[in-house]
Formats: structure tokens, C-alpha cells, sequence
């Protein structure tokens, strides 16, 4: 049987308190906490997910892992980008900021693929210096379920978005924040109907960013892009 390649996925430290956890004699302990859709979609790409805690020192997973999956979330602190807060800026993690920002550090040390979904597009983007738009309202549908389709994104021909989808795909939509600038070594690949842009990769590395939560629709468990990961990182740790 062949080795799975092992897939790391990022989440985000809460109180006992924030979650809602009993007893409430340890609310001001923390947890860590992982949305599960993320593994299920790296599982049934025939990955095998490993969730990365906060507390170890981030640069030394990649010598462990095969390729990494950069969850959304929240907001990044905007002094990473050189810009100073939007008052409608959401919640920030400064911790997770440090922490996935060092993450990427040691991927592109070890050549890791790199998926990055809606706040991970983000990070990836702002790892590079490129920045961002801190507020657009009308893509933040959570008003809807998660995988009610908000809009059409195209794909750039040629580009490795379009090479796993083809040249336009139907999306969710649950971010308010987009590219601005984008990093130098990178490439837009996919717009929305809009303009905004919706998928980024790396000229130079197998990292690859949507803006869209492919692991909240129904077609997740066929989802190309989880296929791209896991294929990857089997073939680099070959």
C-alpha cells in the first residue's frame, strides 16, 4: 500500500468560554479548533490530514509534512501589508498571523504545495508583499447557507486554476476582504464576473490560492483542487 501524503492543515486558538464548552470552570482555558470539512475533502483526495497546532514552533513542520492547506478565517492584522485598520475590519488573530505567515517560510524552504483557501489566498498573497482590499461588502454572503452559489468566476487560460477547472466555475462566496496588489512571483488566474479577483498561484512554486470555499459545496468530495493538492504532494515526496 502506498504512502498517504501527509497534508497539513492549519485552524485557530479559541477560549472554552468562546466556544460554548462546559464546564464553565475552565472558560478561560484554549482550545484549538479545526472545521472538519477541510480533512474530509483532503481524505477523500486520498490525503492524509494532520492538524497543525499553534503551540510548536511552525518552521519545523515542513520537514514533516508533504503540502499544506491554509484555511479562511479572519481577518489579517494590515500592518503585515503596510496599511493601518479599516474601522470595518473583522476580527483579528495576531498569533495566527505570526504563525501561518512562518508557516509559509518554511514551505517554500521545503518546496511544499501550498493550497490556500479565502483568508489562506490572503496570507499567501501578503507572504509575498502584495496587499489587500480590507472591506467589499457584497462578497461576504453569509446571510446565505455555506455553499449557496454567489457568483461566476473565469480562469485564466493556461493557468493551473484553469487547467482543473476549465474556463469558468460557479462559487460560494464568504469573504469580505480581496487581493489589492498582488505579490510579485505571483499570477492572477481566475476574476470574479466583477473583477475581483478570486484565485492567485505562484509563478515559481506548486502553490495555489482561491477566494471560494470548495470545501463547503457539494461538490467537494470530487473537488479537483483537493486532488491537486494531495497528487502533488505525493509526487514531491516521492
Amino acid at each position: 500500500m502506498s504512502k498517504r501524503p501527509l497534508i497539513g492543515i492549519t485552524g485557530r486558538s479559541k477560549t472554552v468560554a468562546e466556544v460554548n464548552m462546559k464546564p464553565e470552570t475552565f472558560a478561560h482555558l484554549h482550545v484549538d479548533v479545526y472545521y472538519c470539512d477541510y480533512a474530509h475533502a483532503v481524505a477523500a483526495a486520498g490525503g492524509l490530514a494532520v492538524f497543525l497546532p499553534a503551540s510548536a514552533d511552525p518552521a519545523s513542520y515542513a520537514h514533516y509534512l508533504d503540502g499544506l492547506l491554509l484555511t479562511g478565517g479572519t481577518d489579517i492584522e494590515p500592518h503585515h501589508y503596510g496599511q493601518t485598520p479599516n474601522a470595518q475590519l473583522y476580527t483579528r488573530e495576531p498569533e495566527r498571523d505570526t504563525f501561518e505567515l512562518k508557516l509559509l517560510d518554511g514551505a517554500v524552504d521545503a518546496e511544499l504545495p501550498v493550497l490556500g483557501i479565502c483568508r489562506g489566498l490572503q496570507v499567501m498573497n501578503v507572504h509575498g508583499g502584495g496587499t489587500l482590499h480590507q472591506h467589499v461588502a457584497p462578497h461576504d454572503r453569509q446571510d446565505q447557507v455555506p455553499g449557496y452559489i454567489a457568483h461566476r468566476v473565469d480562469l485564466v487560460e493556461g493557468s493551473l486554476a484553469a487547467s482543473l477547472y476549465g474556463p469558468s466555475m460557479q462559487v460560494n462566496s464568504l469573504h469580505h476582504q480581496t487581493v489589492d496588489s498582488l505579490a510579485e512571483g505571483f499570477k492572477v488566474s481566475g476574476c470574479s464576473n466583477e473583477g475581483s479577483v478570486e484565485a492567485i498561484e505562484s509563478q515559481k512554486l506548486p502553490w495555489l490560492g482561491v477566494q471560494w470555499h470548495p470545501e463547503l459545496m457539494d461538490s467537494r468530495d470530487q473537488d479537483p483542487i483537493f486532488r491537486w493538492l494531495v497528487e502533488t504532494a505525493s509526487s514531491a515526496s516521492a
